[in-house]
């Protein structure tokens, strides 16, 4: 997997965006991350709830494993492009956004504030 691919495929979700955060490129819906890349464009990660990490990780030990700390407790999970193929790192995005859209939009996510009301 590249990360021209990986860009290909989470680009098409519906809603998906490119962004840059701290340095690295992520990828949201509604304001929320749920897919990131690291390292060059070598690593990355996705934010899967735990039982899905489990998942991902018993199932493809070599591409997915937990990311440090509370984080990959909550379930993030970083990967290695190299070793993720193409169907198993789309199913993970999927999943990923799946779960953003779920939790919605972001506070800042481009809601319109109402307009202040003038008193005099």
């Amino acid at each position: 997997m590249t990360a021209a691919g990986f860009r290909r495929i989470v680009l098409r979700l519906d809603g998906a965006e490119e962004r840059a955060h701290m340095g690295h490129p992520d990828f949201r819906v509604g304001g929320r991350i749920f897919a990131t890349l690291h390292d060059g464009n070598k690593t990355g990660a996705v934010m899967l709830d735990p039982e899905r990490q489990k998942e991902f990780v018993d199932g493809h030990p070599a591409a997915f494993a937990p990311a440090a700390g509370a984080w990959g407790l909550k379930g993030a999970t970083v990967f290695t492009l190299a070793a993720a193929g193409e169907e198993v790192l789309g199913e993970a995005v999927t999943l990923a956004w799946q779960r953003a859209v779920a939790l919605g939009p972001t506070k800042g996510s481009g809601k319109k504030k109402p307009a202040k009301r003038r008193t005099s």
